[in-house]
């Protein structure tokens, strides 16, 4: 079994905070008590990236991050802390946006099929030249080719010149070539190369040809030889033709790396029986978040956006229009080549069909053989909604149930990036009920999670995956883990939320109610924040709903609007001061409620991340809002002062989110005996179903919920909790307890969570 690591922190390594900056961080995460630094993508990048998930060359680290030099510094650095290195792999895609930064993409454009490298990429080359959509929406576009040191160039594009085809007019030259500059409107509909959804800048790879997976491997599994790194995070293996078998060959060369995927899981839906230990964690956000979330409020808030938006659709009904048209527009390239799959049956019946079942398709992706089930629940709703497609959806779902056939293998890399366009990038910007529910992994149709369902899947996860990853925060989290305890505590009054949102609406309209919506709940849950942060969060959030604007065409006029709307919000000083006024209210319960699920996803069954800077208060949005630089230094200075005994007041410094934090890893650290079990700890009393807690093995968590409605009823009164040992401390204030049974209103008196262990086993950790 691989070492697991005990927690891990995780670095947007990047041009600008490369790896030597990285490594000043080694002593600061040892001492908040992390075991793992947790790292972007390290290999060659497309230069400038901010990412790394646009790897361009496999067979180096980027030398934009220092080079491979600069990674053996960091790897010195954190083992002279006691630290291990988990790193973010990308088998699925390439960056091919500048061409002459990849050397095999290059080479396949310059030589076409006869090149070496043309079974890397999933390129469809029956349909004639490799299209590349870059030119400008232009009939001319061409006339700016220019023919220069023996290569094609379009403005700042480069492009590579068969042998033997240099001579006359640039556009002659083009006309010769294994590829066809066209339209960038043209990639959507008529791309001939697989890509990461929809994203023709990042080209498909065949990782399930040993030859093109040993390639891009190499260098990552020489670090694993070299005990270099401890455990690897697959990124998107729902895009892989066959994820179970790449995870096999990737488990059998790193036989003893902690191995963890980017899977994103529905509601109710399992982790497959892979080699791995476990996912990235978006579930355990989801139900974590869920639980300072009061379903009682889920009639009221469903009221709220029918009243003012006008709109009555159901959350199923959304997102099969979402998922529909990014299967039929944004996809329409790869809906292609799987319906020429199926020659035989009219063509546009068989994209229909494809489109339909893909629209229909409960989760992202099905594999076998599990995924029967999930195609036959697709047909069975397919056939609802298009009962004149029957004859054909038969047909193609006899295709579909052929593990033999390959449609039966395009057709999930197909389901999974309708999924994600359609609902992740569509569907979460249009549906506005209750936006701290729109999160990656989150099911805005289940309103909040009960502490006896939070209780049941951890029970689960500590005897199926124990060693999976638990995150609140990502680089792909639509809204930081503080902004979304904050917008919790708007499902503790709905009534006054609804007074609030609905004259702000009346007094400054947007031509987009349900945008405005959105808008104004994200506003309050960030709230203060900068101006321009919010500006471009709005822009983003209006392209991304592609309802009154959108990324392919955007709308001045709307946009004009929306962001009149953004600065009124500041220099409207009676509507400024009733927003601050109204996020100052909601402020103090949802510290209460990033405390108590940060104590939650922290002690919980699972391997603890923490995403950079949340160890204090954080209101970022959507990235790239969430990889703003971070100040270490403030983190630092402040982590000292808690060691030498500060005991801080949950106020707006954040100093008590670095307390439980801190202490909550340092146990897990010290003590990874006291965290080999779960137990809920039931509370008895008037407020009973404000606090959950769970028993770890012997380390006992307590976290408060629901604090306004706490308040109201008027507090802990004499509620308990019971032990299952005489003595114990409270990790956060240092507090001796006696005694099997706790009164709340003692153990909360100044934190609102408590982290409880055996006294004798405390030293260590305070």
């Amino acid at each position: 079994m691989p070492d697991t690591p005990r927690s891990t922190y995780r670095v947007q390594v990047r041009p600008g905070f490369d790896l030597d900056t990285t490594a000043e961080l080694a002593g600061y995460l040892a001492a908040l008590g992390v075991t793992h630094l947790y790292t972007a993508p390290l290999l060659t990048a497309t230069p400038g990236s901010a990412h790394g998930y646009d790897v361009v060359d496999h067979r180096a680290v980027n030398p934009q991050l220092g080079g491979d030099a600069a990674r053996v510094r960091l790897v010195r650095a954190l083992r002279a802390a006691g630290l291990g290195l988990v790193v973010d792999i990308v088998p699925n895609h390439a960056g091919v946006a500048r061409p002459e930064a990849n050397p095999a993409w290059w080479d396949v454009l310059r030589r076409g099929r006869d090149s070496a490298y043309a079974h890397w990429f999933d390129i469809d080359w029956d349909r004639g030249r490799l299209l590349l959509p870059v030119l400008a929406d232009t009939a001319d576009a061409l006339d700016d080719l220019q023919f220069v040191d023996g290569e094609l160039r379009y403005h700042e594009h480069r492009f590579p010149v068969a042998d033997g085809t240099g001579e006359g007019t640039p556009r002659q030259v083009h006309d010769r070539q294994h590829y066809e500059l066209v339209n960038w409107r043209r990639g959507d509909a008529e791309l001939t190369y697989r890509r990461f959804f929809a994203v023709s800048d990042l080209a498909g790879l065949r990782v399930e040809d040993p030859e093109v997976f040993d390639a891009t491997h190499a260098e990552i599994l020489r670090w694993v030889d070299a005990g270099e790194v401890d455990g690897i995070r697959v990124d998107h293996p729902d895009g892989l033709r066959d994820p179970a078998g790449y995870l096999a060959r990737l488990r059998a060369a790193a036989p003893g790396s902690w191995l963890v995927v980017e899977k994103i899981l529905e509601y109710g839906e399992d982790l497959p029986d892979w080699p791995v230990d476990g996912t990235t964690g978006y579930d355990a956000l989801a139900a974590v978040s869920g639980l300072f979330v009061d379903p009682a409020a889920e009639p009221e808030f469903t009221t709220l956006d029918g009243r003012l938006t006008g709109r009555h659709t159901s959350w199923p009904d959304l997102t099969h229009a979402t998922k529909l048209e990014a299967a039929t527009r944004l996809l329409a390239a790869e809906l292609t080549r799987l319906a020429a799959l199926v020659p035989e049956l009219p063509g546009e019946q068989v994209r229909a069909a494809l489109a339909e079942l893909a629209a229909c398709f409960p989760v992202y992706r099905g594999y076998p053989p599990s995924g029967a089930r999930h195609l036959a629940a697709a047909r069975s709703e397919a056939g609802r909604r298009r009962p004149d497609l029957t004859g054909v959806l038969d047909a193609v779902t006899a295709r579909l149930r052929d593990p033999g056939h390959e449609l039966a293998a395009r057709f999930p890399q197909l389901t999974g990036a309708v999924m994600a366009k359609g609902v992740e990038d569509t569907a979460y910007y249009r549906w506005s009920r209750f936006v701290a529910l729109n999160e990656v992994g989150g099911s805005p149709a289940h309103f909040g999670v009960p502490p006896a369902e939070l209780h049941r899947f951890a029970a689960t996860r500590q005897v199926r995956w124990p060693a999976s990853m638990t995150a609140l925060s990502t680089h792909d989290t639509k809204r930081g883990e503080d902004v979304r305890a904050r917008l919790a505590v708007l499902s503790e009054l709905p009534g006054r939320w609804a007074e609030r949102v609905a004259d702000w609406m009346s007094r400054a309209p947007l031509a987009d109610p349900a945008l405005a919506h959105l808008l104004w709940q994200t506003a309050v849950g960030a709230w203060p924040i900068e101006r321009e942060r919010l500006h471009g969060y709005a822009e983003k959030a209006a392209r991304e709903a592609s309802v009154s604007t959108s990324w392919a065409d955007p709308d001045p006029a709307f946009e004009h609007e929306l962001h009149a709307l953004v600065d009124r919000m500041y220099d409207d000083p009676e509507l400024h001061a009733q927003i601050t006024a109204f996020a100052a209210e909601i402020t103090p319960p949802g510290w209460s409620n990033a405390l108590g699920q940060k104590l939650v996803q922290l002690a919980m069954p699972g391997v603890p991340d923490v995403y950079q800077g949340t160890e204090l208060w954080e209101n970022s949005l959507v990235d790239p809002d969430n990889r703003r630089p971070v100040d270490f230094a403030v983190r630092r200075d402040m982590l000292a002062r808690l060691d030498a005994g500060w005991r801080p007041a949950v106020a707006g410094d954040g100093a008590a989110k670095l307390l439980v934090v801190s202490r909550t890893l340092r146990l897990r650290r010290h003590r990874p005996d006291l965290f080999g079990g779960y137990r809920p700890v039931p509370a008895c009393g008037p407020a009973a179903t404000h606090a959950v807690a769970f028993d770890r093995g012997g380390a006992v968590a307590v976290a408060t919920r629901l604090p306004l409605r706490l308040a109201r009823s008027g507090g802990w009164r004499d509620t308990t909790v019971s032990l299952s040992v005489h003595q114990c401390t409270d990790l956060f204030t240092g507090r001796v307890y006696s005694g099997s049974e706790l009164l709340l209103d003692d153990l909360l008196s100044t934190y609102p969570v408590a982290l409880l262990a055996p006294t004798d086993s405390v030293e260590a950790a305070a």
